[in-house]
């Protein structure tokens, strides 16, 4: 069964949907137009003028931040307009707190380890 981008579900969301969700922002250009489409949605010709590559090869970079769910858009007439899709953003944002929850417990059960060597070592 292939996961539906953006679904939510109460467990982890599928692993293919948080892969595709850390492929789109491995890559600089496509977190600088995240964040550019913070401020407001924009038109792909307004999203690829900061940078020296082909409209073609921008493209690719707004179809894969489309894909992972992080952006979606909309066409009027010839203009196709990109805004941010803040759902996949969470995804990601509570996968890093599961994987800082459980790195936080293994260090403390470490350091309470430590301690306990420590007592032990002073006796």
């Amino acid at each position: 069964m292939t996961p539906q981008i953006g679904a939510r579900t109460q467990h982890a969301p599928h692993p293919v949907v948080v892969d595709q969700v850390f492929r789109a922002l491995s890559d600089p250009t496509r977190r600088h137009v995240l964040e550019r489409l913070t401020a407001r949605p924009a038109s792909v010709s307004e999203l690829a003028a900061p940078y020296a590559m082909a409209l073609p090869s921008f493209v690719e970079h707004l179809k894969v931040l489309e894909t992972s769910g992080l952006v979606r858009s909309h066409k009027t007439g010839r203009v196709r307009t990109y805004e941010l899709a803040t759902d996949q953003l969470k995804l990601a944002e509570d996968w890093l707190g599961r994987q800082r929850n459980l790195w936080e417990r293994r260090l403390d059960r470490f350091d309470a380890y430590v301690m306990t060597l420590k007592e032990e070592e002073s006796k």
